[in-house]
């Protein structure tokens, strides 16, 4: 943890784990000083309301002074590169970067360039590690294991960094993880990600005796065609009430947010006991704290 955290792909389940535990620490809130006069710079090249502000937060709550950068706001609006940016901020001498960016591998091209640690908040398609975490510490905080559970994956899982970042970690400990989603949007060579993994088009199928139901966003920003109308995905793919008997009697709903109400969920699901979804958006507060404090300390 000393280089950051690039993905959920290269940590063990012993990292997994001593991260999970320390997260659950901080699940209580308060304020440490354990981060005092350490710099973190979030740069943020997407936009982001959960992931920018918890990270924030979680600095914060750990004393770090922080500073929040966006494309926008930043000189790579006027022209300026992406290795003069880095550098600039590099000579600034932070003691941390999170960065998220549009483009797969940003954040490793960055620690190469770098000999600063460097948290990944998400990499275009390939790895979001700090959401697969905070889901893990909610299904955690739910089913209490992570042991063999069956986990439906659905929706936009050919652009989901979260869903691949979940496959990594689920991997690890048994689970049974279904990948569905239309045609267009599930890879085939997404079945050798990691073990345990079989892909559906059928929505029934893959929520049959679902422990956790992971519902995903349409990313419309980076698709070159839309497979499906909005009512004719909801048709389809959306998660409505219905659905839920065809799960585990105590099967959480999750998604990583922005919801699109009527498109991946209707709001009966979305706003039910069965759903974890603003779980998550609180343990991603405690999760950050715990990757920001292995990283700096």
């Amino acid at each position: 943890m000393k280089t950051g955290l690039l993905g959920i792909e290269s940590l063990d389940r012993a990292g997994i784990d001593a991260i999970l535990t320390r997260a659950r620490h901080f699940q209580k809130p308060g304020r440490y000083e354990t981060l005092r006069h350490k710099l973190v710079v979030n740069l943020f090249f997407e936009a982001s309301t959960r992931t920018r502000t918890s990270f924030e937060i979680a600095a914060k709550r750990l004393s770090a002074d922080t500073i929040s950068i966006t494309a926008s706001g930043s000189s790579v609006s006027k022209g300026e590169s992406l290795v003069d940016t880095l550098n600039t901020l590099g000579a600034m001498r932070p003691q941390a970067i999170v960065m998220r960016h549009s483009a797969s591998g940003a954040p490793h091209f960055l620690a190469r360039h770098l000999n600063i640690p460097i948290i990944n908040a998400g990499d275009g398609t390939h790895e979001h590690p700090t959401q697969a975490l905070l889901d893990a510490l909610t299904i955690l905080d739910r089913r209490g294991t992570l042991e063999g559970l069956r986990v439906a994956i659905i929706g936009d899982i050919a652009h989901s960094r979260v869903a691949r970042s979940n496959v990594h970690l689920l991997s690890r400990y048994g689970a049974d993880i279904v990948l569905c989603g239309p045609a267009p949007l599930l890879p085939r060579e997404l079945e050798s990600l990691a073990p345990g993994i079989s892909l559906t088009n059928d929505m029934a199928q893959a929520i049959q005796d679902a422990d956790v139901i992971m519902m995903l966003r349409v990313q419309l920003e980076r698709q070159h065609e839309v497979p499906m109308a909005a009512g004719e995905y909801f048709h389809f793919y959306g998660l409505r009430l219905e659905h839920l008997a065809q799960a585990k009697p105590d099967a959480i709903v999750m998604h990583p947010g922005p919801i699109n109400r009527g498109r991946e969920l209707s709001s009966e699901v979305a706003d039910s006991q069965r759903s974890v979804i603003l779980n998550q958006v609180e343990n991603g507060i405690a999760v950050r704290m715990a990757v920001l404090e292995q990283v700096l300390q």
